[in-house]
This record gives C-alpha cells, sequence and structure tokens, in this order.
C-alpha cells in the first residue's frame, strides 16, 4: 500500500471523523505486540473472529514490519484495516505507511510524529497521559488521542479529565483485561486495547461478553 492509497482511503474527511467512523460500535481493540509473523496472524484472527474489529501491530523489532504487512493482507480479505502502534519517530511514519498500516498510535506526545503523519495523510492516536499533553493534542485539532499507561492512571483520570475536555476521546491501553476493562468504558473510555487476554479461552469468552454487553 502506497501513501497515495492510505489518502485516497480517508479522502475528504478528518482525521477525528476517521477514527468515528472505525471505531463505531467497536469499545474493544487488540494490541499485537512482538508476536512474530504466525503469531500475530493467529491472534489477529482470533480478534477478528470475537469481533475485535480493530487491530494494532506495535513496530518495536525489525520484524515487525513483516508481521504487520502479514496481518495487514489477513485484514484486507476479511475487510478490516490495521493500525501500527508504538510509533516514537517520523522514519516510522512512513515505513509503517508503505507497510500498508491504515492508522497510527503512538505511546506519548510528539508533535514532530503528528506533524509527519498530517503531511502522509495517515490518521494518529498520539499518547496522552496528562491534561497538558491532552490540550497539545486539541490545540493541534486533534479530538481521538491514546491514554497510556491506562490502569497505572485509573478510571479516576478520565472523568476528571473529561471536565475540560469533553470532545475529546480516547483510546485507553495498558493492563487491561475482561476483569477491569468495563469499570473504564464506565469511566469514559471510548475504546479499550486488550493484548496477551487474546490468547487465554476464559478471557475470550469474558470478552465476548463485554462486547455484547457494549454493542
Amino acid at each position: 500500500m502506497t501513501v497515495d492509497d492510505v489518502r485516497s482511503d480517508g479522502a475528504g474527511i478528518s482525521a477525528g471523523s476517521w477514527f468515528d467512523r472505525e471505531f463505531d460500535g467497536a469499545p474493544l481493540m487488540a494490541i499485537l505486540r512482538r508476536m512474530g509473523v504466525e503469531r500475530s496472524l493467529r491472534v489477529a484472527g482470533s480478534a477478528w473472529d470475537l469481533g475485535l474489529d480493530a487491530v494494532e501491530v506495535t513496530l518495536q523489532q525489525p520484524e515487525d514490519l513483516e508481521a504487520l504487512a502479514a496481518v495487514v493482507d489477513a485484514g484486507r480479505a476479511r475487510g478490516k484495516r490495521v493500525g501500527a502502534g508504538t510509533i516514537i519517530s517520523v522514519d516510522q511514519v512512513g515505513r509503517a505507511v508503505e507497510a500498508g498500516a491504515a492508522y497510527l498510535v503512538s505511546p506519548g506526545w510528539d508533535a514532530d510524529v503528528v506533524r509527519a503523519a498530517g503531511e502522509v495523510g495517515i490518521p494518529i492516536l498520539p499518547g496522552v497521559a496528562t491534561p497538558g499533553e491532552v490540550q497539545a493534542a486539541v490545540a493541534a485539532g486533534l479530538d481521538w488521542v491514546k491514554a497510556f499507561p491506562a490502569t497505572w492512571l485509573g478510571p479516576g483520570w478520565f472523568r476528571h479529565v473529561r471536565g475540560p475536555f469533553p470532545d475529546v476521546r480516547f483510546v485507553a491501553t495498558g493492563g487491561f483485561d475482561a476483569g477491569n476493562v468495563e469499570e473504564y468504558l464506565d469511566a469514559g473510555v471510548r475504546v479499550a486495547a486488550v493484548g496477551s487476554a487474546l490468547e487465554d479461552p476464559a478471557q475470550l469468552e469474558r470478552l465476548a461478553g463485554v462486547l455484547e454487553r457494549r454493542r
């Protein structure tokens, strides 16, 4: 997939509108972290079978690009778009786009990375953990952000931050499973991300229940 393909996929809509559409009816997403190609494909398949349309493959080691490209191809066959996570440098933006990522996710706030994503026309969820970082994202024209590490911040953080920033939508990551994810959705998190829980059959059954209750 080229930069032009990514641009045409989201042509005429803002990044916020793109995420509004992509995460509509999707309270959970899957994060595949350093799993390699075969495991990434297996876990992505489990996520899609469960009903988790949103899948993110993190880029932390060279082989992760191969895993991203493989999951992108598998997702395309199912009509699913795949994101690239742990984007912490401008160089990664281009590599993720060339591997076929439809959107980017960063663990922290970096204006240069956000700007680079905008220049190639790919939506991005920058990471935030303070009101100041949320405000910086709003000033940059963003209304979707990633809160990390969410379970360290706690559900109360989301309730408080939504006061001054009622229009910001939070994708929360870091430490979620079927046992705690609904507490954060109740606190105002728009999408919560799960990872290793997707390889636990008992967790999969409970996550299916979460999806059923939240849709």
